[in-house]
């Protein structure tokens, strides 16, 4: 039977009538969900710099339900970072946290100045999409503000010296002056401090915690071992979010 729009249908089944009118289903045809606008749960960038190393670098940071698509964008409106996700990993969903550190030159080839003038303060903008054509956004602040890198007190090497010997492996601890300053001097808030502990095979000993809860660490007795080498370092972060490193390393008495 052919069909006739605007035509009512009559069937009987089961002793039950039902009337359906063509018509009527041609006026309301399935929408589609509107896309929607939707917040990155997290966006960021900061500075690391490395004052032992005396290098310096950008890190970004998102979060998210699942991205398609991301791009970043400098105060100015310049893309300066694009990723999308493709093949399988687009039909799981995307992605959902994504983290990037760029190369770090040192100061003496790449200058804070010009680094600065790379990455200039202001508002980063991430834009992006999902699989479901969802608009993703996010704002990232960043500032210039680099704490001064910490002075470690302990472990402290003998002089001439470049790592501190004979560290007890139980009773160990890591103390530092505190930081108050930026890299030019200029009056700086840390609001957290964060200490990392490595051997070569398998420790990450990673441990951050409030500035107002002082500039000493004891390691946990169960973590160092008799006569091993150890690297460290020792973090300042300041309100925004950027981050300075002093590197440290010991040999536990054996």
């Amino acid at each position: 039977m052919k069909s006739i729009p605007g035509k009512a249908f009559r069937c009987v089944a089961a002793g039950v009538a039902l009337t359906v009118s063509m018509g009527a289903l041609a006026e309301h045809p399935e929408k589609k969900a509107e896309p929607k606008s939707i917040p990155l749960e997290a966006a960021t960038m900061i500075i690391e710099y490395n004052s032992s190393a005396e290098d310096i670098g950008v890190q970004f940071f998102l979060d998210s339900e699942g991205w398609r698509e991301i791009s970043i964008f400098d105060p100015n409106g310049q893309e300066i970072f694009e990723a999308d996700t493709g093949g399988r990993l687009t039909r799981q969903g995307g992605g959902t946290e994504l983290f990037l550190e760029s190369v770090e030159p040192p100061t003496a080839e790449l200058s804070i100045q010009r680094f600065f003038a790379r990455f200039p303060e202001g508002n980063y903008r991430f834009r992006g999409g999902d699989n479901d054509g969802n608009r993703l956004h996010g704002k990232a602040k960043f500032s210039h503000n680099i704490p001064a890198g910490p002075e470690v007190l302990m472990p402290m090497p003998a002089r001439g010296e470049e790592c501190a010997e004979n560290v007890p492996p139980r009773g160990a601890v890591v103390a530092w002056n505190p930081v108050t300053e930026s890299i030019f001097g200029d009056p700086l808030k840390i609001v957290r401090y964060e200490v990392i502990i490595e051997d070569e095979i398998s420790l990450n000993f990673d441990v951050k915690f409030p500035a107002s809860t002082g500039t000493m660490l004891s390691v946990p007795l169960e973590l160092l071992q008799p006569g091993k080498e150890y690297i460290g370092e020792v973090l300042a972060i300041e309100k925004g979010g950027n981050q300075t490193i002093t590197e440290f390393c010991f040999t536990t008495a054996g």
